[in-house]
Protein backbone atom coordinates (compact mmCIF):
# COMPACT_ATOMS: atom_id res chain seq x y z
CA UNK A 1 0.00 0.00 0.00
CA UNK A 2 1.50 3.35 -0.73
CA UNK A 3 -0.33 5.80 1.39
CA UNK A 4 -1.05 8.18 -1.05
CA UNK A 5 -4.55 7.74 -1.84
CA UNK A 6 -7.52 7.82 0.84
CA UNK A 7 -11.22 7.80 -0.11
CA UNK A 8 -13.28 10.28 2.56
CA UNK A 9 -16.51 9.30 2.89
CA UNK A 10 -16.01 5.18 1.90
CA UNK A 11 -15.64 2.65 4.43
CA UNK A 12 -11.65 2.74 3.55
CA UNK A 13 -10.77 -0.39 5.62
CA UNK A 14 -13.26 -2.44 4.33
CA UNK A 15 -12.63 -1.68 0.66
CA UNK A 16 -9.00 -2.61 1.03
CA UNK A 17 -9.65 -5.31 3.19
CA UNK A 18 -11.62 -6.33 0.04
CA UNK A 19 -8.65 -5.72 -2.48
CA UNK A 20 -6.55 -7.04 -0.01
CA UNK A 21 -8.07 -10.40 0.79
CA UNK A 22 -10.94 -11.53 -1.73
CA UNK A 23 -13.93 -13.35 -1.19
CA UNK A 24 -12.77 -13.55 2.65
CA UNK A 25 -13.22 -9.96 2.69
CA UNK A 26 -17.45 -10.42 2.57
CA UNK A 27 -17.11 -12.15 5.81
CA UNK A 28 -16.77 -10.23 9.42
CA UNK A 29 -12.80 -10.92 10.24
CA UNK A 30 -11.61 -14.37 10.89
CA UNK A 31 -9.54 -13.85 14.28
CA UNK A 32 -12.45 -13.75 15.80
CA UNK A 33 -14.34 -16.99 14.72
CA UNK A 34 -15.33 -19.28 16.85
CA UNK A 35 -15.05 -16.81 19.76
CA UNK A 36 -17.32 -13.91 18.81
CA UNK A 37 -21.37 -13.67 18.30
CA UNK A 38 -21.84 -12.18 15.29
CA UNK A 39 -24.51 -10.09 13.97
CA UNK A 40 -27.17 -8.34 16.21
CA UNK A 41 -25.16 -5.19 15.94
CA UNK A 42 -28.81 -2.82 15.60
CA UNK A 43 -30.77 -2.24 13.12
CA UNK A 44 -30.78 1.73 11.00
CA UNK A 45 -33.48 2.95 9.60
CA UNK A 46 -32.05 4.91 6.56
CA UNK A 47 -33.67 8.32 5.97
CA UNK A 48 -35.36 8.41 9.51
CA UNK A 49 -33.54 10.88 12.46
CA UNK A 50 -33.16 7.53 14.25
CA UNK A 51 -30.31 6.79 12.15
CA UNK A 52 -28.72 3.72 13.66
CA UNK A 53 -31.41 3.44 16.22
CA UNK A 54 -33.26 0.14 16.31
CA UNK A 55 -36.73 0.80 15.82
CA UNK A 56 -37.42 -1.47 18.59
CA UNK A 57 -35.46 0.38 21.38
CA UNK A 58 -36.53 4.09 20.04
CA UNK A 59 -39.93 2.97 21.04
CA UNK A 60 -41.20 4.07 24.69
CA UNK A 61 -43.73 2.34 27.29
CA UNK A 62 -46.03 4.51 28.41
CA UNK A 63 -48.32 4.21 31.25
CA UNK A 64 -51.94 5.53 31.50
CA UNK A 65 -52.83 8.04 34.27
CA UNK A 66 -56.44 6.13 34.91
CA UNK A 67 -55.57 2.19 35.78
CA UNK A 68 -59.04 0.40 35.83
CA UNK A 69 -57.22 -2.97 36.66
CA UNK A 70 -54.87 -1.91 39.33
CA UNK A 71 -58.25 -1.07 40.86
CA UNK A 72 -59.43 -4.17 40.31
CA UNK A 73 -56.03 -6.01 41.66
CA UNK A 74 -56.49 -3.71 44.69
CA UNK A 75 -60.17 -5.33 45.38
CA UNK A 76 -58.81 -8.79 44.61
CA UNK A 77 -55.82 -8.09 47.50
CA UNK A 78 -57.20 -5.94 49.41
CA UNK A 79 -54.44 -3.55 49.55
CA UNK A 80 -52.04 -1.22 46.82
CA UNK A 81 -50.80 -4.10 44.27
CA UNK A 82 -47.29 -4.10 43.86
CA UNK A 83 -44.73 -5.00 41.38
CA UNK A 84 -44.55 -8.53 43.04
CA UNK A 85 -48.16 -9.10 41.87
CA UNK A 86 -47.35 -9.30 38.26
CA UNK A 87 -47.90 -13.08 37.20
CA UNK A 88 -45.40 -14.25 34.58
CA UNK A 89 -46.48 -17.50 34.05
CA UNK A 90 -47.37 -18.17 30.64
CA UNK A 91 -48.12 -20.99 27.91
CA UNK A 92 -45.30 -21.25 24.98
CA UNK A 93 -46.09 -23.29 22.22
CA UNK A 94 -48.10 -25.59 24.35
CA UNK A 95 -45.30 -26.00 27.11
CA UNK A 96 -46.24 -24.29 30.64
CA UNK A 97 -43.31 -21.82 31.22
CA UNK A 98 -43.01 -19.70 34.77
CA UNK A 99 -41.89 -16.83 32.87
CA UNK A 100 -42.55 -15.26 29.14
CA UNK A 101 -38.92 -16.21 28.52
CA UNK A 102 -37.52 -19.01 26.66
CA UNK A 103 -34.06 -19.81 25.06
CA UNK A 104 -34.00 -19.54 21.12
CA UNK A 105 -31.79 -21.49 18.87
CA UNK A 106 -28.19 -21.89 18.41
CA UNK A 107 -26.88 -24.93 16.85
CA UNK A 108 -23.63 -25.78 15.35
CA UNK A 109 -21.45 -22.53 15.84
CA UNK A 110 -18.27 -23.75 17.48
CA UNK A 111 -19.20 -20.97 20.18
CA UNK A 112 -22.40 -23.18 20.70
CA UNK A 113 -20.87 -26.55 20.72
CA UNK A 114 -17.60 -25.53 23.35
CA UNK A 115 -19.41 -26.63 25.79
CA UNK A 116 -21.37 -23.50 25.96
CA UNK A 117 -24.42 -25.27 24.50
CA UNK A 118 -24.42 -27.64 27.42
CA UNK A 119 -24.64 -24.94 30.16
CA UNK A 120 -27.60 -22.56 28.62
CA UNK A 121 -29.09 -26.32 28.64
CA UNK A 122 -28.55 -27.17 32.13
CA UNK A 123 -29.43 -24.01 33.29
CA UNK A 124 -32.68 -23.77 31.29
CA UNK A 125 -33.50 -27.01 32.38
CA UNK A 126 -33.26 -25.92 35.93
CA UNK A 127 -35.51 -22.53 35.15
CA UNK A 128 -38.26 -24.43 33.86
CA UNK A 129 -38.10 -22.61 30.82
CA UNK A 130 -38.08 -23.58 27.01
CA UNK A 131 -35.44 -24.26 25.34
CA UNK A 132 -34.65 -24.60 21.07
CA UNK A 133 -32.02 -26.80 19.99
CA UNK A 134 -30.91 -25.28 16.89
CA UNK A 135 -30.11 -26.69 12.87
CA UNK A 136 -27.40 -28.82 12.11
CA UNK A 137 -26.26 -30.43 15.34
CA UNK A 138 -26.40 -34.01 14.43
CA UNK A 139 -25.59 -33.77 10.61
CA UNK A 140 -21.66 -31.91 12.36
CA UNK A 141 -21.62 -33.05 15.41
CA UNK A 142 -23.35 -36.01 16.32
CA UNK A 143 -26.77 -37.70 17.78
CA UNK A 144 -24.94 -39.77 20.70
CA UNK A 145 -21.12 -39.63 20.78
CA UNK A 146 -18.11 -38.81 23.38
CA UNK A 147 -19.09 -35.23 23.08
CA UNK A 148 -21.42 -35.44 25.78
CA UNK A 149 -18.73 -33.87 27.92
CA UNK A 150 -18.57 -31.17 26.02
CA UNK A 151 -22.18 -30.45 25.23
CA UNK A 152 -21.48 -30.72 20.82
CA UNK A 153 -23.82 -33.84 20.60
CA UNK A 154 -27.59 -34.03 20.58
CA UNK A 155 -28.14 -36.11 23.39
CA UNK A 156 -25.77 -34.63 25.61
CA UNK A 157 -28.03 -31.15 25.46
CA UNK A 158 -31.09 -32.69 26.06
CA UNK A 159 -29.78 -35.12 28.78
CA UNK A 160 -28.33 -31.96 30.80
CA UNK A 161 -31.77 -30.28 30.47
CA UNK A 162 -34.01 -33.23 31.48
CA UNK A 163 -31.68 -34.04 34.49
CA UNK A 164 -32.78 -30.49 35.90
CA UNK A 165 -36.15 -29.92 34.43
CA UNK A 166 -39.12 -29.40 37.36
CA UNK A 167 -42.03 -31.20 37.06
CA UNK A 168 -44.75 -30.08 34.25
CA UNK A 169 -42.60 -27.27 33.21
CA UNK A 170 -40.74 -26.57 30.17
CA UNK A 171 -40.41 -28.27 27.54
CA UNK A 172 -37.44 -28.85 24.16
CA UNK A 173 -37.93 -27.81 20.93
CA UNK A 174 -35.46 -29.56 18.49
CA UNK A 175 -35.12 -27.44 14.36
CA UNK A 176 -34.81 -29.41 11.88
CA UNK A 177 -33.25 -27.82 8.10
CA UNK A 178 -32.88 -30.24 4.73
CA UNK A 179 -29.79 -31.46 6.56
CA UNK A 180 -30.77 -32.41 9.37
CA UNK A 181 -34.26 -34.15 7.13
CA UNK A 182 -31.30 -36.03 5.33
CA UNK A 183 -29.99 -37.10 8.67
CA UNK A 184 -33.59 -38.26 10.29
CA UNK A 185 -33.11 -35.90 13.30
CA UNK A 186 -36.78 -36.11 14.43
CA UNK A 187 -37.19 -39.99 13.43
CA UNK A 188 -33.71 -40.36 15.78
CA UNK A 189 -35.58 -37.99 18.49
CA UNK A 190 -38.76 -39.45 18.31
CA UNK A 191 -38.15 -42.98 19.04
CA UNK A 192 -35.53 -42.53 21.09
CA UNK A 193 -36.23 -43.89 25.01
CA UNK A 194 -34.20 -41.01 26.28
CA UNK A 195 -36.65 -38.23 24.79
CA UNK A 196 -39.87 -40.54 25.82
CA UNK A 197 -40.40 -38.55 29.30
CA UNK A 198 -40.42 -35.14 27.59
CA UNK A 199 -42.70 -36.91 25.07
CA UNK A 200 -44.79 -38.49 27.03
CA UNK A 201 -45.44 -35.13 29.03
CA UNK A 202 -46.28 -33.49 26.28
CA UNK A 203 -42.88 -31.17 26.37
CA UNK A 204 -41.61 -32.02 23.02
CA UNK A 205 -41.62 -30.05 20.07
CA UNK A 206 -40.12 -30.13 16.92
CA UNK A 207 -39.24 -27.22 14.88
CA UNK A 208 -39.42 -26.72 11.25
CA UNK A 209 -36.78 -24.04 10.28
CA UNK A 210 -37.82 -22.12 7.24
CA UNK A 211 -34.91 -19.51 7.69
CA UNK A 212 -33.73 -17.63 10.53
CA UNK A 213 -32.93 -13.24 11.16
CA UNK A 214 -28.96 -13.43 10.72
CA UNK A 215 -29.40 -14.17 7.44
CA UNK A 216 -32.86 -14.85 5.90
CA UNK A 217 -32.71 -15.86 2.30
CA UNK A 218 -29.60 -18.44 3.39
CA UNK A 219 -28.91 -21.52 4.84
CA UNK A 220 -26.54 -21.86 7.66
CA UNK A 221 -23.22 -21.16 7.19
CA UNK A 222 -19.64 -22.32 9.39
CA UNK A 223 -16.15 -22.07 8.77
CA UNK A 224 -14.61 -25.85 8.70
CA UNK A 225 -10.84 -27.01 8.64
CA UNK A 226 -10.60 -28.88 5.90
CA UNK A 227 -10.44 -32.11 7.17
CA UNK A 228 -13.74 -31.72 8.78
CA UNK A 229 -14.91 -29.86 5.59
CA UNK A 230 -14.33 -33.24 3.60
CA UNK A 231 -15.94 -35.59 6.09
CA UNK A 232 -19.41 -34.17 5.86
CA UNK A 233 -18.77 -33.60 1.46
CA UNK A 234 -21.77 -35.48 0.93
CA UNK A 235 -24.19 -34.09 3.45
CA UNK A 236 -23.45 -30.14 2.78
CA UNK A 237 -21.94 -27.89 -0.11
CA UNK A 238 -18.55 -26.59 0.79
CA UNK A 239 -16.58 -23.29 -0.58
CA UNK A 240 -12.82 -23.33 -1.12
CA UNK A 241 -12.89 -20.40 -2.96
CA UNK A 242 -13.01 -18.38 0.05
CA UNK A 243 -10.20 -18.87 1.89
CA UNK A 244 -7.70 -19.15 -1.60
CA UNK A 245 -7.51 -23.04 -1.31
CA UNK A 246 -6.17 -23.08 2.28
CA UNK A 247 -7.25 -25.17 5.28
CA UNK A 248 -10.16 -23.62 6.01
CA UNK A 249 -13.60 -24.23 3.97
CA UNK A 250 -17.11 -22.12 3.86
CA UNK A 251 -19.43 -24.67 4.94
CA UNK A 252 -23.45 -23.82 3.55
CA UNK A 253 -26.06 -25.50 4.33
CA UNK A 254 -29.55 -25.48 2.24
CA UNK A 255 -31.71 -22.38 2.62
CA UNK A 256 -34.69 -25.12 1.53
CA UNK A 257 -37.40 -24.00 -0.69
CA UNK A 258 -40.78 -22.70 0.54
CA UNK A 259 -44.56 -21.88 -0.93
CA UNK A 260 -47.67 -21.90 1.32
CA UNK A 261 -48.42 -25.61 -0.28
CA UNK A 262 -45.21 -26.47 0.91
CA UNK A 263 -45.63 -25.21 4.10
CA UNK A 264 -49.12 -26.63 5.10
CA UNK A 265 -48.01 -30.16 3.56
CA UNK A 266 -44.65 -29.69 5.33
CA UNK A 267 -46.91 -29.11 9.01
CA UNK A 268 -49.43 -31.83 8.20
CA UNK A 269 -46.77 -34.34 7.52
CA UNK A 270 -45.31 -33.18 10.87
CA UNK A 271 -48.67 -33.16 12.73
CA UNK A 272 -49.32 -37.11 10.83
CA UNK A 273 -45.70 -38.43 11.22
CA UNK A 274 -45.22 -37.13 15.10
CA UNK A 275 -48.71 -36.75 16.96
CA UNK A 276 -47.22 -36.51 20.06
CA UNK A 277 -45.08 -33.65 19.41
CA UNK A 278 -45.39 -30.06 19.14
CA UNK A 279 -45.36 -28.81 15.97
CA UNK A 280 -43.44 -25.31 16.11
CA UNK A 281 -42.48 -23.18 12.83
CA UNK A 282 -39.51 -20.59 12.79
CA UNK A 283 -39.87 -18.02 10.14
CA UNK A 284 -37.31 -15.74 9.60
CA UNK A 285 -38.05 -11.85 8.95
CA UNK A 286 -39.26 -11.49 5.26
CA UNK A 287 -41.57 -9.16 3.94
CA UNK A 288 -44.94 -11.55 3.59
CA UNK A 289 -44.13 -12.54 7.43
CA UNK A 290 -47.81 -11.96 7.94
CA UNK A 291 -48.57 -14.08 5.05
CA UNK A 292 -46.17 -16.78 6.13
CA UNK A 293 -47.41 -16.41 9.38
CA UNK A 294 -50.84 -16.98 8.95
CA UNK A 295 -50.63 -19.93 6.58
CA UNK A 296 -48.44 -21.92 9.66
CA UNK A 297 -51.60 -21.04 12.27
CA UNK A 298 -54.34 -22.12 10.06
CA UNK A 299 -52.24 -25.66 9.30
CA UNK A 300 -52.40 -26.21 12.95
CA UNK A 301 -48.74 -24.92 14.19
CA UNK A 302 -48.82 -24.69 17.60
CA UNK A 303 -46.23 -21.88 17.83
CA UNK A 304 -44.62 -19.54 15.06
CA UNK A 305 -41.14 -18.01 15.60
CA UNK A 306 -39.99 -15.17 14.27
CA UNK A 307 -36.18 -13.84 14.09
CA UNK A 308 -36.20 -10.04 13.55
CA UNK A 309 -33.37 -8.87 11.63
CA UNK A 310 -31.05 -8.32 14.81
CA UNK A 311 -31.49 -11.91 15.72
CA UNK A 312 -28.83 -14.96 15.19
CA UNK A 313 -25.47 -15.11 16.37
CA UNK A 314 -23.75 -17.57 13.83
CA UNK A 315 -21.47 -16.58 10.47
CA UNK A 316 -22.45 -15.34 7.80
CA UNK A 317 -21.72 -12.09 4.66
CA UNK A 318 -21.37 -8.95 6.99
CA UNK A 319 -23.82 -7.57 4.19
CA UNK A 320 -26.70 -9.58 5.37
CA UNK A 321 -25.68 -8.53 9.85
CA UNK A 322 -26.49 -5.54 8.15
CA UNK A 323 -28.82 -4.60 5.59
CA UNK A 324 -30.87 -7.64 4.60
CA UNK A 325 -33.95 -8.75 6.67
CA UNK A 326 -36.96 -6.73 8.43
CA UNK A 327 -35.99 -5.49 11.93
CA UNK A 328 -38.21 -7.23 14.63
CA UNK A 329 -40.44 -4.04 14.85
CA UNK A 330 -41.53 -4.01 11.35
CA UNK A 331 -42.18 -8.22 11.81
CA UNK A 332 -44.50 -7.12 14.88
CA UNK A 333 -46.34 -4.21 12.76
CA UNK A 334 -46.73 -6.45 9.96
CA UNK A 335 -48.00 -9.38 11.93
CA UNK A 336 -50.47 -7.34 13.44
CA UNK A 337 -52.54 -8.28 16.63
CA UNK A 338 -53.12 -11.87 16.54
CA UNK A 339 -55.94 -14.01 18.20
CA UNK A 340 -55.09 -15.44 21.70
CA UNK A 341 -55.13 -18.88 20.84
CA UNK A 342 -52.04 -17.77 18.19
CA UNK A 343 -48.84 -18.38 19.93
CA UNK A 344 -46.10 -16.08 18.51
CA UNK A 345 -42.41 -16.21 19.75
CA UNK A 346 -40.03 -13.25 18.94
CA UNK A 347 -36.04 -13.06 19.37
CA UNK A 348 -33.37 -10.64 18.16
CA UNK A 349 -31.56 -8.70 20.97
CA UNK A 350 -33.22 -9.46 23.48
CA UNK A 351 -31.66 -9.37 27.19
CA UNK A 352 -33.42 -6.66 29.25
CA UNK A 353 -36.90 -6.01 30.13
CA UNK A 354 -38.08 -2.96 28.08
CA UNK A 355 -37.39 -4.67 24.76
CA UNK A 356 -39.32 -7.66 26.14
CA UNK A 357 -41.99 -5.84 27.75
CA UNK A 358 -42.72 -4.12 24.25
CA UNK A 359 -42.54 -7.10 21.96
CA UNK A 360 -44.96 -8.64 24.52
CA UNK A 361 -47.03 -5.66 24.31
CA UNK A 362 -46.88 -5.60 20.31
CA UNK A 363 -48.28 -9.76 20.29
CA UNK A 364 -45.73 -11.50 21.23
CA UNK A 365 -46.43 -14.30 23.78
CA UNK A 366 -42.53 -14.79 24.81
CA UNK A 367 -39.65 -13.28 23.80
CA UNK A 368 -36.44 -15.91 22.69
CA UNK A 369 -32.17 -15.45 24.46
CA UNK A 370 -29.99 -16.44 22.04
CA UNK A 371 -26.83 -14.47 22.43
CA UNK A 372 -27.64 -13.14 25.52
CA UNK A 373 -28.17 -16.70 26.86
CA UNK A 374 -24.61 -17.78 25.56
CA UNK A 375 -23.21 -14.79 26.70
CA UNK A 376 -24.47 -15.16 30.08
CA UNK A 377 -23.06 -19.17 30.65
CA UNK A 378 -19.84 -17.73 29.22
CA UNK A 379 -19.58 -15.42 32.29
CA UNK A 380 -20.91 -18.27 34.71
CA UNK A 381 -21.64 -21.91 33.16
CA UNK A 382 -23.53 -22.65 36.71
CA UNK A 383 -25.80 -19.67 37.33
CA UNK A 384 -24.70 -16.97 34.81
CA UNK A 385 -27.98 -17.40 32.45
CA UNK A 386 -30.33 -17.89 35.95
CA UNK A 387 -29.16 -14.71 37.49
CA UNK A 388 -29.62 -12.91 33.99
CA UNK A 389 -33.28 -14.39 33.65
CA UNK A 390 -33.47 -13.10 37.50
CA UNK A 391 -32.76 -9.34 36.32
CA UNK A 392 -34.71 -9.59 33.30
CA UNK A 393 -38.44 -10.97 35.52
CA UNK A 394 -37.85 -8.42 38.39
CA UNK A 395 -37.62 -5.69 35.10
CA UNK A 396 -40.55 -7.46 33.37
CA UNK A 397 -42.40 -7.41 36.65
CA UNK A 398 -41.59 -3.90 37.13
CA UNK A 399 -42.30 -2.53 33.65
CA UNK A 400 -45.71 -4.45 33.60
CA UNK A 401 -47.08 -3.33 36.72
CA UNK A 402 -45.92 0.64 36.22
CA UNK A 403 -48.47 0.12 33.19
CA UNK A 404 -51.61 -1.07 35.48
CA UNK A 405 -51.51 -4.54 34.15
CA UNK A 406 -50.64 -7.82 36.46
CA UNK A 407 -50.12 -9.95 33.21
CA UNK A 408 -48.04 -10.20 30.22
CA UNK A 409 -51.20 -11.16 28.29
CA UNK A 410 -53.01 -8.04 29.33
CA UNK A 411 -50.72 -5.70 27.55
CA UNK A 412 -51.58 -4.63 23.86
CA UNK A 413 -50.31 -1.62 21.87
CA UNK A 414 -51.65 1.44 23.36
CA UNK A 415 -48.94 0.43 25.97
CA UNK A 416 -46.34 1.18 23.56
CA UNK A 417 -45.77 5.04 21.65
CA UNK A 418 -43.07 5.55 18.61
CA UNK A 419 -41.76 9.33 18.55
CA UNK A 420 -43.14 10.34 14.92
CA UNK A 421 -46.25 8.41 15.03
CA UNK A 422 -49.61 10.05 15.01
CA UNK A 423 -50.61 8.84 18.16
CA UNK A 424 -50.34 5.06 20.72
CA UNK A 425 -49.93 1.79 19.60
CA UNK A 426 -48.96 2.75 16.06
CA UNK A 427 -45.65 2.17 14.57
CA UNK A 428 -43.94 4.24 11.85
Amino acid sequence: MTGVLSAPGFPEASIRSRARDGARGVFPPMDGYGLTLFGAGGVSRPGTAEGGTDPLDAMRLVPPVFMPQRLEMLTELAREPLYGDVALDTEIGGFRSPLPFYVSAFGSTQVSSSGLGLAVSRQAGRLGIPLVIGENVVPTNGYADSSEQTGNGMLARLRAYESELPDGLGGMAFQQSTEDADAEVWNLLYSDPGAQPLLESGRLAFELKVGQGAKPGLGGMTVLQRATADRLAGQYSTDESVFDGGEQVLRCSSPGTFTAEILRQQIRFMRNNYPRARVWVKLPPGRDIHDAAQVAWASGADSVTVDGAEGGSGWAPSSFLDQVGLPLAECLRRLGSQPRSHCLLVSGRMWEGARAVKSLALGARAVGLGRAALLAADEDPEEGLARLVACLALETRMLISSLGKYRPAALDQDDVWLPGATGLGHLA
